[in-house]
């Protein structure tokens, strides 16, 4: 009977964990993908590599918080099956429908429902964790307006990328060794740009797999079936299954139907949102990548819009037509999260409070609204399906 439960136990977390993959691939590679950086295949494999690397070295710590500290319950394979069956069918849901849920509000809320049907809930730790996603979306948001506001133009002007037709690289035979060059058309800065993209992806994975690993295999370590290195490859070995088959419908969703956002305003969120998330991490706390870097591509958007009054000028009451299509652009060559559109050229930049809301892009399309009504319909519906679901079994169940 052991054995059975032990076979459940590893069937339910490998169903979580291939979940997680589904749905973070899309999030960490779905700009690189709907840009034709890279192909799905090289996504899925960077996001397995890279997710299993921040899963070893920083999730542990998040493993330590949903393993033991979140609930009193001792977890028994049979409570560890009930937990993680109902993250894994609420992900489940989110990925037939393409949209990357939250696996960390999930997994909180799957055990969150078994601590309030027990009685064994502990309260400090949940306000914690509450407490940081509450704060963790502000902070992206206000770094993210300080980078638009008073760095992100001439991040443009500097960085912004431009594709060119042909291979990035190709292999260059003129020597006696054979050495990669760059393409007949590629510049320098567009090789460094896509280099960029891909890194920042890898990272991304990096924050993922540190934030999410615990949330498939958490409550098998807190049970002590599985050892807490055994459960992290057996997490990572999951997600990286979830990312060659599932993950394709949400880098789709992400890369392609949700945002035309451009590829450097993609880079600088990716970045804000992976070092809040992974920073969490290491507190412990398992963070919701998704709504940190929704805040982040609003307080990008708002703070590039603001550089059309000073502060002295918005303490006087002057306020600026503020929208997140500042950050769309005018090329016609630079790629978008969509891989249309382009980035914006920054040009010879006006001071602060002198630049004409004319000069800088009115709203557009930055969001197409029925595929981002549907993701944060299912963001929040997912996790509060998992709370409700884990809580009934343990309230009435016979478990």
């Amino acid at each position: 009977m052991t054995d059975a439960l032990f076979a459940a136990g590893l069937l339910v977390a490998v169903f979580v964990g291939f979940n997680i993959g589904g749905s973070s691939t899309g999030v960490a590679f779905g700009p690189a993908v709907g840009s034709d950086t890279v192909s799905k295949v090289t996504a899925a494999a960077l996001m397995s590599v890279f997710a299993l690397l921040g899963g070893w070295t920083v999730g542990r710590e998040v493993i330590q918080t949903l393993g033991s500290d979140l609930v009193t319950t001792q977890f028994t394979l049979a409570v560890s099956i009930g937990v993680l069956f109902f993250v894994g069918a609420a992900l489940f849901l989110s990925n037939v429908a393409g949209v990357p849920a939250s696996t960390s509000m999930t997994a909180v809320g799957s055990m969150a429902g078994l601590g309030l049907a027990r009685g064994t809930l502990n309260w400090a730790e949940m306000g914690y964790i509450v407490t940081w996603w509450l704060v963790s979306p502000i902070l992206a948001f206000w770094v993210s307006a300080v980078v638009g506001r008073y760095l992100y133009p001439r991040l443009v002007d500097r960085f912004a990328v431009s594709r060119t037709a042909g291979d990035l690289l190709v292999l260059d035979r003129s020597g006696a060794v054979p050495r990669p060059a760059l393409g007949p058309n590629t510049t320098p800065r567009e090789f460094a740009g896509t280099v960029t993209v891909v890194a920042i992806g890898c990272y991304m994975a990096f924050s993922a797999g540190a934030s999410n690993v615990a949330n498939a295999v958490a409550p098998l370590v807190g049970s002590d079936a599985v050892g807490m290195d055994a459960g992290i490859l057996i997490g990572g070995g999951a997600i990286a299954l979830g990312a060659f088959t599932i993950a394709r419908r949400t880098m789709d969703t992400v890369g392609n139907d949700l945002t035309e956002l451009p590829l450097l305003a993609a880079i600088v969120v990716a970045t804000v949102s992976s070092t809040v998330v992974t920073v969490l991490s290491a507190l412990g706390v398992p963070a919701s990548f998704v709504v940190i870097a929704t805040m982040s591509i609003v307080g990008l958007g708002w703070g590039r819009a603001t550089r059309t009054v000073t502060l002295s000028e918005t303490v006087q009451g002057e306020s600026p037509e503020v929208s997140v299509g500042a950050l769309t652009a005018d090329a016609d060559d630079a790629p978008t999260v969509g891989g249309e559109g382009g980035t914006p050229e920054a040009g010879d930049l006006a001071p602060i409070g002198d630049e004409d809301a004319a000069d800088i892009p009115a709203a557009s399309d930055l969001f197409e609204p029925k595929t981002t009504a549907r993701v944060i319909f299912l963001q929040n519906i997912v996790p509060s399906v998992a709370t409700v679901a884990s809580y009934l079994l343990f309230r009435f169940g016979p478990i």
